[in-house]
């Protein structure tokens, strides 16, 4: 019972839908910011080919070379560092492993916090998008205005309304009053075959 109430609250909750319009809404958002990079990109691009077509190889290739042997001699002595610490502190490395799950687990409910923070407010986003896209936001605005100023009916309009009510309402009473004796009708007979019997 609760799984299928759960599964019926899933199906129904717009939440998610409205996220994704939100994050559509988003998206859109930034891609109007497109066409002003591209022209920035098409702007500089010039000056960074002529640099690219400027510079030796050679003096590409050695100072690649310089920085890579700059960090394997970095990494060989960090991995000395470490390997001379484990030998003698092992009680410190349980210690600061646990402290690093702990701080893990932090992070991860951290995030977790964010990323609902950010499903919410995708959502939000959505909803008034939605709202948007369907011109909601104007009739609500509408519904406001009518609610603050209702405009004043007309007597005679009222008065034809209330005289086309009863007509409609007497028109189902002989119907149910046909029905009532045929119901008598069939009562009145079942006594009457018993005492036959």
């Amino acid at each position: 019972m609760a799984i299928t109430e759960d599964l019926r609250k899933t199906l129904t909750n717009p939440t998610p839908l409205y996220a994704a319009a939100g994050a559509t809404d988003l998206a859109a958002e930034k891609l109007k910011e497109v066409p002003a990079l591209i022209e920035k990109f098409r702007a500089e691009a010039p000056e960074r080919i002529a640099a690219v077509r400027s510079t030796d190889p050679k003096v590409v290739q050695e100072r690649v070379t310089k920085q890579a042997k700059d960090a394997q001699a970095a990494v060989q002595t960090k991995v000395t560092e470490v390997i001379g610490t484990l030998d003698t502190d092992l009680k410190k490395l349980r210690e600061q492993a646990q402290d690093f799950a702990l701080q893990g687990v932090g992070k991860a409910a951290e995030y977790a916090v964010k990323a609902r923070e950010t499903y919410d407010e995708l959502a939000e986003r959505g909803q008034r998008a939605v709202k948007t896209w369907r011109g909601e936001t104007a009739e609500e605005i509408a519904e406001i205005a009518v609610a603050v100023e209702p405009e004043p009916e007309p007597a005679a309009a009222q008065a034809p309304a209330k005289k086309a009510e009863p007509a409609k309402a007497e028109a189902p009473k002989p119907a149910a009053a046909k029905k009532a004796p045929a119901r008598k009708t069939t009562a009145a007979k079942k006594p009457t075959t018993k005492p036959g019997e």
